[in-house]
């Protein structure tokens, strides 16, 4: 039979959750509102049993407003619920329920939109009363519960969402039922039935009557995952542009890029460079040796499933990272492709890894700068903790990557610099403790730390003659190679002003000289400008023979001497003006050193400190000074580590010294009065001290340079005439007198009958000179000698 143009069957069509053509009878209550009687369409209509239902009250099977009906599964049907009031025998109010065709050609009432605005919103909606519990929630909300819509009236939200991000939003909606003030919140958290958290926003409002008072709660939360992902992305930028190339070393900045990478990013992250690159080198065409820079983890890794920082290995030619720094592209996988089978099964180390955590998805991006290829960066995910990398994270990636990559090639090229400038440095500072009978040394250079550079500081110990030691420490303006460069500049002239053997305040006049006249002019560029200018130094001469110590100084630290019973000062010396200024005097001061006590000269980063004020740093550093120490070098190790534990934006030089007297044994003097005839017996007295030191041999011409300088002084100067021979490495011969006429080196013609007695003197000894007193001159010569 055809049944094309009869009706369907009502059944069926209450099986759909439809309203019938007809009014069906659905419910009757009782005089509380309670369901006392359920019909069969009704439980074909609303999916509820009579078990289910009767007893409870009929506000639960209704919309908000009472228009219409709520499936057990929470969704609304589209029909009307008409409530008709009944009378008992009893006269018992009680309330025929009664299921309506919905109108197909009417216009919806407003509660009707609204109600239908309400329950078909793709966000989750609910109201709550003030104390929190649920009244209503619209079926994106049951669906997300995953609870039957029943379970959730009259609940809290932790009883049928637990977890602290739900005790959160419960908290906030107590306090604005409390307040009346709206709520807005964030949260990433994962709803039954997700295997993955997603980000939430979350806007909790009161639902006030006319008079104002909150009467319930409303909240809005809805999933925008995208636009988090998003905002985080460039978050994520901007934030590198702050974090990224903060310090000028290598594996620091590394490490800063993968610290901003895991976790907020990646659950893994591993920065590989080419060896050369970490020590400051471009790398050359060649086999690619990579070492692990920095690497982070989101998850405690085991020691077989990854490379260690520092570990060297060399990529093999099926993996992205051999690709990228062959010159390839950044490169999104999945650990399903093919190729990246074939190189997970050739390389067992990155195959560990990839098993121990279920990595689904990499990301590999070379480092490049400056079209040069320094290294590769490898990100993974894994498949328990976030979604695979997409597109937007790889270009995001390579974003990164490029702005690490410039300040990667910064410190690399910083690194070369840096190498250079403490190779020079060192090179040109004294190697080792100078051995010398007037003084014991010890001696330390702490190049400056950070981003600060290798600075100019230094110190060097110059033999001198007649025994006596130049000490000297200085420090240059500015850092790097130019600071070095300088320092070298300075340390010759210093030298070869000490060669004349001039007085410490001439000196760094003369010192003074050369740095005002090396300035460049003053139209010239401000980078043109030398860093001796404004540089600082100290200049002392210690004479063992007297015990006494003569210094200067140019706007440089005053040194401290300790005592013997372990009592410091910081010696009284004119502070002088720095280097450079030009026109203004230096003033020496003459100190006498007791028997064991030590010197100390250094420059200013020793103890300055942003920590403390100079005068804090100055006690500080005669309390280090002062403590007991078996040696010269452990004591250096002692103030070191006590003022200096780590590099500091400057560098530090310091310089001890442990004068020591010469002996009387080696030591031999005469004064001479202004008679040639004394010239014999000078002779003999320098000859019978010779050889009652043994040096028989040195005799000869030991008595020719006595009656040259001997007789110079008696013909050409006036009195008082001294005589003394030092002994010591050399052997040295003074000749003192009261005049300030210099003699100087002339070639006699063959009718001269003079002129030749400093030439056989400059020829028959190691080196002469004149070094001028306060009272005249003093001529010397040196001869190398063989003790018996």
């Amino acid at each position: 039979m055809d049944h094309a143009g009869e009706l369907p069957d009502r059944r069926t069509r209450l099986r759909d959750g439809t309203i019938p053509d007809a009014p069906v009878t659905v419910a009757v209550t009782d005089g509380d509102g309670r369901v006392a009687y359920w019909s069969r369409e009704a439980q074909e209509l609303l999916g509820y049993t009579p078990a289910e239902v009767i007893g409870r009250p009929l506000a639960h099977l209704l919309s908000l407003d009472n228009s219409t009906f709520r499936h057990r599964d929470g969704r609304l049907l589209h029909g009307r619920a008409h409530l008709s009031p009944l009378l008992g025998a009893r006269q018992e109010q009680a309330t025929l329920v009664t299921a309506l065709p919905a109108s197909g050609t009417g216009t919806p009432t407003d509660n009707t939109l609204k109600q239908w605005m309400f329950d078909q919103q793709s966000r989750i909606l609910g109201i709550y009363d003030p104390d929190g519990r649920a009244l209503t929630a619209n079926a994106a909300t049951v669906r997300g519960a995953g609870v039957p819509a029943q379970e959730v009236r009259g609940q809290r939200l932790t009883d049928f969402l637990p977890g602290p991000p739900f005790e959160e939003v419960e908290r906030r909606i107590l306090r604005v039922g409390r307040t009346g003030t709206p709520e807005s919140t964030e949260v990433f958290v994962g709803l039954p039935g997700e295997t993955r958290a997603h980000a939430w926003g979350v806007d909790i409002f009161p639902l006030k009557d006319a008079d104002g008072r909150v009467r319930a709660v409303g909240l809005a939360a809805e999933d925008y995952s995208a636009l988090y992902g998003t905002r985080e992305r460039l978050a994520l930028l901007s934030e590198a542009r702050t974090r990224i190339g903060m310090t000028l070393d290598v594996t620091g900045t590394a490490q800063e890029l993968a610290d901003l990478v895991v976790p907020r990013f990646a659950d893994f992250v591993g920065v590989d460079l080419l060896d050369v690159v970490l020590s400051g080198a471009l790398p050359a065409p060649g086999l690619a040796v990579l070492r692990r820079a920095a690497k982070r983890c989101s998850r405690s890794l085991p020691h077989s499933a990854a490379l260690d920082s520092g570990d060297v290995h060399t990529p093999l030619l099926s993996s992205p990272l051999a690709r990228c720094l062959a010159g390839g592209p950044a490169e999104l996988r999945d650990v399903k492709d093919p190729d990246i089978i074939q190189w997970l099964a050739e390389d067992p180390l990155h195959a560990a890894h990839a098993d121990a955590f279920g990595a689904h998805s990499l990301i590999a991006v070379p480092i490049r700068a400056h079209g040069v290829v320094l290294g590769t960066v490898l990100l993974l995910r894994y498949a328990t903790s976030r979604d695979p990398f997409g597109p937007d994270d790889l270009t995001i990636t390579e974003d990164l990557v490029a702005r690490a990559a410039v300040c990667l090639d910064n410190a690399r090229r910083y690194t070369h610099e840096r190498g250079i400038a403490l190779a020079l440095q060192r090179s040109l500072l004294p190697r080792g403790p100078m051995v010398h009978p007037a003084v014991e040394t010890a001696s330390r250079y702490v190049p400056a730390g950070g981003s600060a550079g290798t600075g100019g500081d230094w110190f060097d110990v110059i033999p001198l003659p007649g025994a006596r030691i130049g000490l000297v420490v200085g420090d240059v303006v500015g850092h790097g190679i130019g600071a070095s460069a300088t320092m070298g500049r300075l340390r010759m002239a210093v030298r070869t002003l000490a060669d004349i053997d001039l007085p410490p305040d001439e000196l760094l006049t003369h010192l003074d000289d050369i740095v005002t006249h090396s300035a460049p002019p003053p139209d010239a560029d401000d980078d043109a400008i030398p860093g001796d200018i404004g540089a600082t130094c100290l200049y002392a001469v210690y004479n063992p023979v007297s015990r006494s110590c003569a210094l200067a100084r140019a706007g440089h630290p005053a040194p401290i001497l300790v005592h013997p019973d372990g009592t410091t000062q910081v010696v009284d010396l004119p502070a002088g003006p720095p280097l450079g200024l030009g026109s203004l005097p230096f003033e020496a001061a003459e100190l006498q050193i007791p028997e064991g006590s030590l010197l100390a000269l250094f420059t200013d980063g020793l103890y300055e400190s942003r920590d403390h004020d100079i005068d804090e740093g100055i006690r500080a550093l005669r309390q280090a000074l002062a403590r007991p120490a078996p040696s010269l070098e452990a004591l250096c190790d002692t103030v070191l580590d006590t003022l200096h534990p780590h590099p500091d934006a400057d560098d530090v030089a310091l310089l001890l010294i442990r004068p020591r007297s010469l002996g009387q044994d080696g030591l031999a003097s005469w004064d001479l009065p202004s008679d040639p005839a004394i010239v014999a017996e000078a002779r003999r007295r320098v000859g019978d001290r010779l050889a009652a030191w043994g040096l028989e041999d040195a005799a000869f011409v030991t008595e020719l340079v006595v009656s040259e300088l001997v007789t110079n002084a008696i013909r050409y100067a006036t009195g008082p005439i001294r005589l003394r021979l030092i002994k010591e490495q050399t052997l040295t011969c003074e000749v003192s007198d009261g005049s300030s006429i210099s003699p100087h080196l002339r070639r006699a013609r063959l009718t001269d009958e003079g002129g030749r007695g400093l030439l056989l003197v400059a020829q028959l000894t190691e080196r002469w000179g004149t070094r001028y007193t306060g009272t005249g001159k003093t001529i010397w010569a040196e001869q190398l000698i063989h003790s018996a």
